[in-house]
């Protein structure tokens, strides 16, 4: 099974979403949306940037 884009209430008029992979642990919470709409945006640039995005590894700092 997939992992999954949950929609979860995070006030009156604002949603949050989670992403879970197949077991259910959580990969990644995103910001407040003010509505369904803006959250669907979410899910959908997640969906297209997922695949092509790029690995950066910040643990070292350059000085």
């Amino acid at each position: 099974m997939a992992g999954r884009f949950e929609i979860h209430r995070a006030g009156d008029e604002s949603y949050r979403l989670r992403l879970t992979d197949a077991e259910g642990n959580i990969v990644a919470v995103s910001p407040t949306f003010k509505s369904l709409s803006m959250l669907r945006d979410g899910i959908k640039a997640m969906r297209e940037n997922a695949a092509t995005g790029i690995v950066v590894d910040l643990r070292q700092q350059q000085a």
